[in-house]
């Protein structure tokens, strides 16, 4: 827990040089490129069209929620993934990526995986600003409920930061550690109701043990999260038991990610 508040200080001392690393970090990643930032988001839109067609027209499937469009149903699930899948991903990598700043005696490592969370926030960002944009298309005026969007964003943000501080600093050493977070993001899209929902599973006898085994993925309360503000109309605190089991998780896994993290950090300039 010290180092936790140390790491707060931190950032909030350092809260400059991190918001100008991130800034130039989302630059870099488009130098050389003709269509620049373009490319971000043509990805993730057309695999958003490609859900909609194949679950929404091919598969012709029932529209989970009477008098809302399938689509206007997916994107709120499907938006924070793509910001929690690309945050752990390049999160994980980012000593590797970063190894002439870690090898700077100097220099505040724990701040990269904070760095990249930011720069990948930026995306975010846009996306969400472009799912307000698609619901007012669809004539769904702003509602209160959409400011929550804010507080799932926080949520998303620092539980993939919490996993980040562990998988960044084991793969240092164990270079296999990206293709398993990656792996891993594969079936946990599957295992978040992102394209489906538990109700799906109503008149199943393991329903009811089946949504608790749901419920345990912390991915789980983002989705739904998302939803809520932009569809359901629910305020968080209207679930209290699955708020405080992810901020109970989310806090577990800090606690952990930081703890491998500060051992660690001693050799990794001799790895790197």
């Amino acid at each position: 827990m010290k180092y936790l508040l140390s790491l707060g200080r931190d950032i909030i001392g350092k809260r400059r040089l991190i918001l100008d690393l991130a800034k130039a970090d989302f630059r870099k990643r488009f130098v050389g490129s003709y269509f620049g930032v373009v490319w971000m988001f043509v990805q993730p839109i057309v695999t958003v069209a490609i859900y909609y067609f194949v679950f929404g027209l091919g598969f012709r499937s029932a529209n989970p929620i009477e008098g809302v469009p399938f689509v206007l149903w997916l994107v709120p699930g499907i938006v924070p993934w793509f910001f929690f899948s690309e945050a752990l991903n390049s999160g994980t990598n980012c000593l590797q990526e970063y190894s002439y700043l870690v090898k700077k005696v100097v220099f505040p490592v724990e701040i990269l995986p904070v760095i990249k969370m930011i720069s990948c926030l930026i995306v975010h960002v846009i996306f969400v600003l472009i799912m307000l944009g698609l619901f007012l298309c669809f004539g769904w005026f702003p509602k209160a409920y959409w400011l929550q969007t804010v507080y799932y964003t926080m949520a998303t943000f620092l539980f993939a930061i919490a996993l980040v501080y562990f998988t960044s600093s084991v793969q240092v050493f164990f270079k296999d550690m990206a293709q398993i977070v990656s792996i891993c993001l594969q079936f946990g899209m599957w295992l978040t109701p992102i394209m489906w929902q538990e109700e799906q599973f109503a008149g199943s006898s393991f329903y009811p043990v089946f949504c608790k085994i749901v419920k345990l993925n912390p991915m789980y309360y983002i989705a739904a999260g998302y939803r809520d503000s932009m569809i359901m109309e629910h305020w968080f605190w209207e679930r209290p038991g699955l708020t405080l089991y992810f901020w109970v998780a989310v806090l577990v896994m800090f606690l952990i990610g930081l703890k491998a993290f500060k051992k660690l950090r001693p050799h990794f300039s001799d790895v790197l």
